[in-house]
């Protein structure tokens, strides 16, 4: 008889959600990001069949669970485009433009350069993939640092936060286009430089229409929704949005992703204005019970996916050290790009380095998109291995990251205060 849920997910994702709270409350004691600690917790989980615990393996391959992740993937995309601030955004203007530019070819080109080199059997989509995956830079991880500082309204904090932005953008048109490429080769299929054109265009045409649709319409009708009693209406409706634009993506050949990336640069400034006399409550706080049960989900099982037996092999670690060292020295190079002068380029530099969880989303896509073998068979474009040495480089360049962002900022306060004493 089917009683439908199997019981072994109901206390898996009770294990995973208490794993993952008490490893971040970990690294947030330690001013770290919770973030690391969830995917750790599923690291440490997903290994405990080193020591012949199995019973944690079948949460790796459950559909559940993997459903749950996706949404709390969908979720978190939704908070990033939420936190965004188009006009902002739009004012930094060349040097956030050059900087988001340079800082994705110069990963991008980096990553698939060594994806070539330590990979050398792989296919071309692999390797571009890879690149890809290098391209994105985590806002959240380089805003609470500057917001730590007391220095969130710098013109350097703005050119990041900006760059940062435009880079999960051309990330995600990135990977439309890798991934039509990808889904073509499934079915024996190859991409010509039109097909590409025309990922990319639709792509664009997709995230200008919803905004310019979704800014003058969406806004106007939740704001309305406070004359609603009913408990809950915003959220609801506003997650309802995220969804149909998150389903509307997936319509056009795009990632979920980015039709909730889209959703939230919509609603980023949406206040729910309740009447009654009760308190004004904004979308990202009401948002925030959601994003705390389910984004941790996708975090823990992307660290169950990772097999700590992969890296007794030297090449593994060596790939991972190699793909750290293009992530941190890509980044750098987007220095370049700042127009202005008396800005601290080596902060804004080190400041893009992070990939947090948009690193992980596209190491995540990879491992499910599936690339076909001259033998009849098919492999994921990221295996096992290659998902380890991603994870690594996520971890590290997400560390150091707060260390080497203060010491910059703070050194150049240093060096003005000197500079004025000799005056």
């Amino acid at each position: 008889m089917n009683h439908g849920l199997d019981p072994a997910v109901l206390i898996g994702v009770a294990v995973m959600l208490v794993a993952a709270k008490l490893a971040g409350e970990v690294f947030e004691r330690v001013r770290q990001p919770a973030v690391l600690g969830e995917l750790l917790a599923g690291v440490l989980l997903g290994n405990l069949v080193i020591f012949g615990f199995t019973r944690i393996e079948p949460l790796k391959t459950s559909e559940t669970i993997a459903a749950l992740a996706e949404l709390g993937v969908i979720i978190l995309l939704f908070e990033v485009g939420l936190e965004s601030d188009l006009r902002q955004m739009m004012e930094v203007g060349w040097s956030s433009l050059l900087v988001a530019f340079l800082g994705v070819v110069a990963p991008f080109l980096l990553g698939w350069m060594v994806s070539a080199y330590f990979l050398p059997d792989a296919a071309t989509l692999t390797h571009i993939f890879i690149g890809a995956t290098l391209c994105a830079t985590s806002v959240g991880i380089t805003a609470r640092v500057f917001r730590d500082l007391g220095k969130l309204a710098t013109r350097e904090a703005r050119i990041i936060l900006g760059a940062a932005v435009i880079d999960d953008v051309l990330g995600l048109l990135i990977l439309a286009v890798v991934s039509g490429a990808i889904q073509a080769a499934a079915v024996g299929g190859t991409l010509s430089a039109f097909d590409v054109g025309w990922i990319a265009a639709k792509s664009i045409a997709f995230l200008i229409a919803s905004i310019a649709i979704g800014h003058s319409l969406i806004p106007r009708l939740l704001r309305g929704a406070g004359r609603l009693e009913t408990r809950g209406v915003l959220l609801t409706l506003a997650i309802s949005f995220c969804l149909f634009l998150a389903w509307a993506a997936a319509e056009v050949g795009l990632a979920p992703i980015v039709g909730a990336f889209a959703a939230g640069l919509i609603l980023d400034e949406v206040h729910f204005k309740p009447t009654g006399g009760r308190v004004e409550r904004d979308l990202h706080d009401l948002l925030q019970p959601v994003s705390t049960v389910l984004v941790p989900i996708f975090f823990v099982l992307m660290g169950l996916k990772v097999d700590l037996r992969l890296f007794a092999r030297v090449d593994i670690l060596g790939f991972a050290a190699a793909l750290t060292v293009a992530a941190i020295v890509g980044k750098q190079i987007c220095a370049l790009g700042v127009v202005e002068r008396d800005v601290n380029r080596l902060a804004i530099g080190l400041g893009m380095i992070p990939r947090g969880e948009v690193g992980l989303i596209f190491a995540g896509i990879g491992a499910s998109l599936m690339l076909p073998l001259t033998n009849g068979a098919r492999e994921p474009v990221v295996n096992a291995a290659t998902f380890g040495a991603i994870v690594i480089m996520v971890i590290i360049t997400t560390l150091i990251t707060p260390l080497a962002l203060k010491w910059s900022l703070e050194k150049k306060s240093s060096d003005k205060r000197k500079g004025k004493g000799k005056e």
